[in-house]
């Protein structure tokens, strides 16, 4: 009788841990973790392009939603 107690205790004592440990956090594609959110501060200067760049924190007054999309450009 005991040992099917003890049985019991030990699968209980599973079930518990089970539910309570740590959940271990999603992490975002390694795409949107590299975009950084625009801001629209007055007096911050607005970059003026010429060629292929990459602008790591826009000034900006509107802003969609994030995400990234490649384009092939045909030569």
């Amino acid at each position: 009788m005991t040992f099917w107690i003890q049985i019991a205790i030990a699968v209980a004592t599973l079930i518990i841990s089970y539910l309570i440990r740590p959940k271990p956090k999603k992490e975002k594609p390694p795409e949107v973790q590299e975009l950084k959110l625009p801001t629209a501060e007055a007096g911050k200067p607005i970059p003026v392009l010429f060629g292929r760049m990459k602008v790591r924190s826009p000034n900006v007054l509107w802003f969609g939603h994030k995400a990234t999309r490649s384009y092939e450009i045909a030569t």
